[in-house]
């Protein structure tokens, strides 16, 4: 996982980081949690090859939003964040995740 500091995404928001096929644009330096959760967002994009990781994740992000009327809401109850947020904090979690513990 390769991190690349960045100033702003060019998309707006007021997130620290996102990944995008193991490569993370960061907006400052991220703690070992924070790392931990990356981590976890590139194994869970790894299992799915990628580009069909991002497509579920934005039509989920979409379904949720119409469901929630609320983006931020929707974006933490997307599958892969509850994940990634749910064993952030669990630095040896990708040791011992088994495969699609997303769904």
């Amino acid at each position: 996982m390769k991190i690349i500091r960045i100033r702003r995404h060019p998309w707006g928001g007021e997130f620290t980081a996102i990944n995008l096929c193991g490569l993370v644009f960061a907006r400052r330096e991220l703690t070992p949690q924070e790392m931990n959760h990356e981590r976890i967002h590139t194994a869970q994009q790894r299992e799915l090859l990628f580009l069909p990781f991002f497509v579920w994740y934005v039509l989920e992000w979409l379904v949720l939003c119409a469901k929630h009327r609320d983006s931020l809401k929707a974006y933490y109850r997307i599958r892969f964040e509850e994940e990634a947020y749910r064993h952030q904090n669990d630095l040896t979690y990708l040791q011992h995740r088994r495969h699609y513990r997303y769904s």
